[in-house]
């Protein structure tokens, strides 16, 4: 739970930035934020999840 709310901070901090910079249209974003929603209800989310997870807990485990 908290490697995905993690994720979606990160990915609406960039989606602002780039928004602020004229690199991202609000269009855009619209279409990124239904691609997610649509995906998360596909049957690949778990496999996304547990892949986003994994990687997370690789980068947490190095040290620098």
């Amino acid at each position: 739970m908290a490697v995905s709310i993690s994720v979606v901070l990160l990915l609406l901090l960039l989606a602002v930035i780039f928004m602020r910079q004229g690199a991202l249209k609000i269009s855009h974003a619209l279409v990124c934020m239904l691609f997610g929603f649509f995906l998360a209800s596909t049957s690949m989310a778990p496999t996304i999840t547990s892949g986003l997870t994994a990687t997370a807990d690789l980068v947490s485990s190095l040290k620098p």
